[in-house]
């Protein structure tokens, strides 16, 4: 019996270094480099006025969250983000689609994507700051507009790729137009599609920091910039560190996301 259980614990060992191996090679740069940041800045290679010692970063993000200073915050710029890239994957997956459908749409739409898409979205920021106030609305129109147009250009671009032989097939089988568009078009122009919103993704979180620190009162751009200028560069770095953890888990779970909608999709054909 003992033996059993020894060999058992010797098999879930064996289990459990893989995965360990594999988060040390994964984690291990990142794990170097707060090290090394550690160690440089308490032995005063890098001064602490440039560069506060992670672990006074880390003390500066418990005592906000704590506070409930930190969480404000981050619920404020959730709200924002949520809101302007949901509204702008709806709306650009949709004229994306029906420009590809449609030539009336893509004659009156494609002119002026054109003379947008070189233009730098944060360059819009002022504009509708000065438009739209600073409060929540202004930062939600910026992401939005700032977020359609890789939307609109991959679903135009996934919804023009689909097999025409497929198209045809399908019509000639009596399949009524908006059965063609939710069984064929949509099916086929996905893997574009989610590729773009993910993108999309990834821009909606510059645009929001840059829209909260040019103008606003709450979000955690604004947080890193006041913290930035009252001179509490640990608590400007746990700000900093808390949008980039937002953004990471975000970008996971869109990841997590995608791969079951392509699973789905994968079953659905089968």
């Amino acid at each position: 019996m003992v033996a059993g259980a020894g060999r058992s614990g010797h098999l879930l060992g064996e289990r459990r270094s893989p995965a360990r191996a594999l988060f040390l090679g994964k984690y291990s740069p990142l794990i170097y480099m707060v090290a090394a940041w550690e160690l440089a800045t308490a032995t005063g290679f890098i001064p602490e006025m440039l560069l506060p010692r992670f672990s006074d970063v880390i003390v500066a993000w418990v005592r906000m969250m704590i506070s409930g200073e930190l969480l404000e915050h981050a619920l404020s710029s959730l709200w924002r983000e949520a809101a302007g890239f949901s509204s702008s994957v709806a709306f650009g997956i949709t004229t994306g689609i029906a420009m590809a459908r449609f030539r009336v749409l893509r004659d009156l739409f494609e002119p002026l994507l054109r003379l947008l898409f070189p233009l730098p979205k944060s360059a819009l920021i002022p504009i509708l700051i000065v438009w739209l106030g600073i409060g929540h609305l202004s930062k939600i129109a910026v992401i939005f507009l700032g977020c359609i147009l890789p939307v609109i250009v991959s679903s135009f671009n996934g919804a023009r790729g689909v097999d025409r032989h497929l198209i045809w097939s399908a019509l000639i089988m009596g399949t009524g137009r908006r059965k063609l568009l939710w069984r064929v078009i949509i099916p086929g122009a996905l893997p574009d599609i989610l590729s773009g919103t993910r993108l999309a993704l990834a821009v909606s979180f510059v645009l929001l920091v840059g829209s909260e620190m040019l103008a606003g009162n709450t979000g955690l751009g604004f947080l890193t910039y006041f913290l930035s200028e009252a001179g509490d560069l640990a608590g400007m770095f746990a700000a900093i560190f808390t949008l980039t953890l937002l953004g990471f888990l975000a970008d996971r779970l869109y990841l997590r996301v995608m791969r079951r909608i392509l699973i789905w999709q994968q079953e659905g054909q089968g």
